[in-house]
């Protein structure tokens, strides 16, 4: 079944406590589930391969064992990679101390199994019951969950959406922010000003950002380093490996190497 057809199935209604969780069935991952919101608060959790999940004016990347947080009436659409295991966890509003913005979360152990045991009890569980009990700890545990910054800033403005189209059609484009310009017909100035003022950030910034959540999603999809560090138009492996291992501390090999160990903890 696909991503789109077990949303579907969920009722929110059915909900009496204060949350709720969801196996996904890794069936069909091909389609992307389209822009939808919900009443509940939605913690979409990569157990296995990397999930993308775009809100208005942000796109964000959920790497095995991370999650991202969708506020209650959200608009947001999920894409996951061929190879995903995903789980999810539906918040009653105001069941959570959890950030009132999307954001990536960093998950423990403790935080995944109880998750996973969550979505093995089904919505109808007795408040003052064991499960009852462990959503209250569930929830507890999660507002304390360190946040990643694994997201890229987006933008409506015209301009704008044209360069993040081109970038993300060929991220290996590596037009200087003059060459951007004259596509935009503004100066370079001009546009360095506008990418500030829209993403907060650098136009440099802002594409290395958009280069390491490519990375991220093609990594966890299972894809060699060197066939990413290509495809991102990086002059060498040496190079690709340098931006990954300044932006998430650890090379490729090894970050992905450490979520597989606290995946098997």
């Amino acid at each position: 079944m696909s991503l789109e057809a077990t949303l579907q199935r969920f009722d929110p209604d059915r909900i009496r406590g204060p949350a709720v969780g969801m196996r996904v069935d890794p069936v069909d991952y091909a389609s992307e589930v389209p822009v939808h919101r919900h009443r509940q608060g939605q913690l979409i959790l990569a157990l296995k391969g990397g999930v993308t999940c775009e809100v208005p004016r942000a796109i964000w990347m959920v790497p095995p064992n991370c999650a991202v947080w969708v506020p209650g009436q959200m608009p947001h659409s999920i894409r996951a990679t061929a190879n995903a295991l995903v789980c999810y966890l539906f918040v009653q509003p105001g069941a959570a101390s959890l950030p009132n913005d999307c954001c990536t979360l960093s998950i423990s152990t403790l935080v995944r199994e109880l998750i996973l045991d969550m979505a093995d009890q089904g919505a109808d569980y007795a408040l003052d019951g064991p499960t009852g009990r462990k959503a209250i700890v569930l929830l507890e545990e999660l507002a304390r969950m360190p946040v990643e910054h694994f997201h890229l800033p987006v933008s409506e403005e015209p301009r704008m959406r044209k360069i993040a189209k081109r970038l993300s059609d060929n991220p290996a484009d590596r037009r200087t922010l003059a060459q951007w310009g004259r596509l935009v017909a503004m100066s370079e100035r001009s546009l360095a000003r506008l990418v500030r003022q829209e993403t907060g950030l650098t136009f440099g910034r802002w594409r290395q950002q958009l280069h390491l959540i490519v990375a991220l999603r093609q990594l966890a999809a299972g894809q060699p380093v060197q066939r990413v560090a290509e495809a991102l138009g990086y002059e060498s492996v040496t190079a690709f490996i340098t931006m990954f291992k300044k932006a998430l501390g650890k090379p490729p090999a090894k970050y992905f190497a450490a979520i597989a160990q606290e995946g098997e903890a």
